[in-house]
């Protein structure tokens, strides 16, 4: 067996990831493709426009073999978490080749920029960049275009940032893991317009959300099994799902907190907890609360994540202990045939405890108890991120919790 990973959102599983897979599959002459998939929250701390297991299956019907949700605790943070949450996730799973998109997939300057930022020299920079108030990415991208001379714009690109991170994770945790770049198709990732059947993510997510339906030129963009169960979910009202459903519910959390609760929320420093406490009292909406908010340091994407994390309460002492373990688990969403191959491999081999019943480990009153083990603490905001999406389905009939303690993985034939 030879097991290619991808780490990917699905947000929604358009044609440009079936490409991807399909290429994934050419490049590394592989046997099994494996997706380690966010869950209901995504990195820019949006909600997914579709649940998780609905994503998943999306992506079992247009090729990949098994979806691996990646826990919470690295899905809604910056780059450099999200690539390590994954890489580890996948180095635990035995996987053999890690395959990702970027803008430029030159594996030499890709690779050169990586190991340009484990010098002393570089990290020094990059963190008086970010002390001068730089977003992350621009910091970045400045710190190593000054150690290496490779063009700033080179690193400014959203994929090509991620690719230099899985690039560092690689190396810092699975260095067994053989990486391989190939080329985003024609749709760069901040496309806002549908433009033939290669479109952005954030295009479709960006028509969906306005236009309420499936029309023309959002289906020229799907996969046939996309399509479909999109149809079904649209018509139940079961998306999709927007981030603005939960303004009230952050402002009333924002109200209502300590400050001292607000400063441990992760990603918050520099005194913003008063910045936030102060706003959230003038703000009628998240727009509004965001535009009060926002700053060269403190870009939306930041602000969102922030915002993800108040409302779960998740704290920086959470994430630095998730830091220090990785992942402790791997939960499974959806498998075909040779998926169900992969969790045998996995079973016999692999170093995670396979999920498939989350009672098994966890249940909706456990989780509510002080005791919980490591695994326990991660799986727990899993959980309270299905239950917390739940509320933004637009037909109340779905607005119940609970649901990771009933669902079971989907087993596509």
């Amino acid at each position: 067996m030879k097991l290619t990973g991808i780490i990917a959102e699905y947000n929604p599983f358009h044609n440009g990831h079936a490409l991807h897979v399909d290429k994934a599959r050419q490049l590394t002459n592989c046997t099994h493709v494996v997706a380690v998939m966010s869950g209901q929250f995504v990195q820019r701390g949006e909600a997914a426009v579709f649940d998780k297991w609905s994503r998943a299956e999306m992506a079992v019907s247009s090729g990949i073999d098994l979806v691996i949700e990646l826990p919470f605790a690295f899905a809604v943070r910056s780059a450099q978490y999200f690539a390590a949450g994954g890489i580890r996730l996948l180095a635990a799973l035995g996987t053999d080749c890690l395959c990702f998109g970027a803008e430029q997939a030159n594996l030499t300057m890709l690779s050169a920029a990586a190991s340009a930022f484990e010098q002393p020299a570089t990290a020094e920079l990059f963190r008086s960049s970010i002390e001068q108030g730089l977003p992350y990415a621009k910091a970045l991208s400045n710190a190593v275009a000054a150690q290496t001379g490779l063009p700033a714009d080179f690193l400014m690109t959203p994929n090509n940032i991620l690719a230099i991170e899985y690039l560092r994770s690689i190396n810092r945790w699975a260095p067994q893991i053989i990486p391989a770049a190939i080329t985003r198709e024609q749709a760069p990732y901040h496309q806002q317009v549908i433009s033939g059947t290669i479109a952005s993510a954030t295009a479709i997510r960006k028509a969906l959300l306005t236009r309420k339906a499936l029309d023309e030129e959002i289906t020229a963009a799907l996969p046939k099994c996309s399509l479909s169960m999109l149809q079904k979910l649209m018509e139940h009202q079961k998306g999709p799902v927007e981030s603005y459903f939960f303004g009230d519910m952050l402002l009333a959390k924002l109200r209502t907190i300590s400050l001292r609760e607000l400063e441990e929320i992760p990603e918050i420093a520099e005194g913003l907890h008063h910045k936030i406490h102060a706003s959230a009292l003038q703000a009628i909406d998240l727009e509004m609360l965001f535009s009060l908010v926002k700053s060269k340091r403190y870009t939306r994407t930041r602000l969102q994540r922030i915002a993800v994390h108040a409302l779960l309460g998740t704290t920086k002492k959470d994430l630095v202990r998730f830091d220090a373990t990785g992942p402790l688990y791997a939960r499974v969403l959806a498998f075909n045939s040779k998926g169900q191959e992969v969790l045998r491999h996995i079973k016999q081999h692999g170093n995670l405890p396979l999920i498939t019943k989350t009672t098994k480990y966890l249940d909706s009153h456990l989780r509510n108890t002080v005791n919980l083990s490591p695994l326990q603490k991660m799986l727990t905001f899993d959980t309270l991120a299905s239950d917390l999406y739940a509320l933004g389905y637009p037909n109340p009939a779905f607005r119940a919790g609970g649901l990771d303690f009933l669902r079971s993985p989907s087993h596509l034939l």
